[in-house]
């Protein structure tokens, strides 16, 4: 089992929580209820997370809630652990899939750009490495890595 996957299932009693507003915002955005698990994994480790707080702030309080929505390019919406804050996040994910479209990537290819973009934004976008500039080098492999646990445990 990857390291990725090991932090999956340490993480699984705590996505467990939010697993219908899970569900429900990522089907409302035809995304995988798995990926947005992942994503929330990576995050927050399920709203558990090193530098997270109670108050749903992380990132030196750049970054919100489950989905670590960054304050400086998105206003956050609802509560940390709201419907409303996770489908925000799976919206913003969603916005970057055009643009891969665009470019005839295949679907996986666009879901690996896109959540790279989620994690660092497009500016410095490397197309032939989409992770190459994010945090840790590792952000859209992890994410997958972890939605296969996912999606194996009921999303």
């Amino acid at each position: 089992m990857s390291t990725y996957a090991k932090d999956a299932k340490e993480d699984l009693p705590h996505i467990n929580k939010y697993k219908d507003k899970i569900i429900s915002a990522a089907n409302n955005c035809n995304v995988p209820p798995s990926v947005v698990a992942g994503i929330i994994s990576r995050e927050t480790r399920g709203g558990r997370g090193a530098g997270f707080t109670s108050d749903g702030w992380g990132d030196n309080r750049n970054a919100f809630g489950l989905m670590q929505v960054d304050k400086n390019w998105h206003k956050p919406q609802g509560a940390w652990d709201s419907q409303t804050h996770i489908e925000q996040g799976v919206g913003i994910l969603k916005s970057f899939y055009p643009q891969f479209e665009a470019k005839g990537w295949s679907d996986k290819q666009t879901l690996k750009g896109a959540l790279a973009a989620y994690n660092m934004g497009t500016e410095r976008m490397d197309y032939n490495n989409v992770d190459a500039h994010t945090t840790g080098g590792d952000y859209s492999a992890d994410v997958l890595a972890r939605a296969e646990y996912f999606e194996r445990n009921g999303y």
